[in-house]
């Protein structure tokens, strides 16, 4: 395990089983003064990441048309496919250069989130798109709820105060798609935004290109090894926190000529507390700023989700 409070935390999972309290000492830090971490041993398999790669280029190779009939008209994206040129960071004109895919939570029949998380949809023309897209979102879920812990144990909290919160969240898996650049212009593969959810959970920012801001302004490049996560917090935690935990501005720029070729694939996984959880900011949290009102996750997501223009 390695953090210095000049540099973003570089942690193993597995340090979480020896070590719980260094371990949250150091990915908390990196939260609060950050907003970002990188985690490795992370529980997800290699040969499970390999396949949902390869499933993810190939449904991201089919015709355009192909594609276009799992766009859902009015769905804000929630699920299925999102083409090229739609999505537009908060307060941006631009659209950014991606298209993607969503995959969310298999609920049981008649349950009582149903009307506000929409059913999968699966495209036929991948064999095992499904099996290995609910396999993933299970890891991630896995993996995403020791990192939450870790985060209480960071805020004095209760090591499971997180378990309530997310069960049954509507969190999504996103398939995503950066095409070739064709040159220089207004757009950018992402715009500089902040996330909405809890934790965001990154596979496969190993092709450069993902950036942070720093407090003191520098954009920062954020490098993994292969096989690891970027982690970073969301809106609705920095809210929940009264912004202990920094829901860090950060964008995908566009590549060096010698690579505006190649496509850019990558899988953030958003980890959403539960619909009707109240996000009221916890006490004891940073005192001296006046909180924010109490929203649900529910209002507070739809709310975010029209400043990026898919609802």
């Amino acid at each position: 395990m390695a953090t210095t409070l000049d540099s973003i935390a570089s942690v193993s999972l597995t340090e979480s089983d020896r070590d719980p309290e260094g371990f949250a000492a150091a990915i908390g830090g990196s939260f609060e003064r950050y907003g970002f971490a990188v985690v490795a041993d992370h529980g997800i398999p290699a040969d499970l990441i390999a396949r949902a790669e390869e499933k993810a280029k190939a449904f991201f190779a089919l015709p355009e048309e192909v594609k276009r009939a799992y766009h859902i008209a009015g769905g804000g994206g929630a699920r299925g496919y999102t083409p090229f040129g739609i999505e537009t960071a908060k307060g941006a004109t631009a659209f950014d250069l991606k298209e993607f895919w969503h995959v969310g939570r298999e609920l049981p029949e008649g349950h009582p989130y149903e009307p506000m998380m929409p059913r999968n949809v699966w495209p036929e023309e991948v064999e095992s798109f499904k099996a290995t897209f609910l396999e993933l979102f299970a890891a991630f879920d896995k993996a995403g709820a020791r990192i939450l812990e870790a985060i209480a144990r960071y805020l004095g909290l209760a090591p499971d105060f997180f378990v309530d919160t997310v069960r049954d969240g509507n969190s999504v898996l996103r398939l995503l798609h950066y095409p070739p650049v064709p040159g220089d212009g207004p757009n950018v593969r992402a715009g500089a935004h902040e996330d909405i959810n809890t934790i965001t959970l990154l596979l496969g920012a190993e092709e450069a290109g993902l950036q942070l801001l720093d407090r003191d302004g520098q954009w920062l490049p954020v490098t993994p090894r292969e096989g690891e996560l970027v982690v970073n917090v969301g809106d609705m935690l920095q809210r929940l926190t009264n912004y202990v935990l920094k829901s860090t501005s950060h964008r995908v720029v566009n590549p060096p000529p010698e690579r505006r070729g190649v496509s850019r694939y990558s899988m953030p996984f958003f980890l959403h507390f539960r619909p009707d959880y109240l996000i009221d900011p916890l006490p004891g949290c940073n005192e001296e700023r006046a909180p924010d009102p109490a929203i649900t996750a529910h209002d507070f997501l739809q709310q975010r989700l029209r400043e990026i223009k898919l609802t």
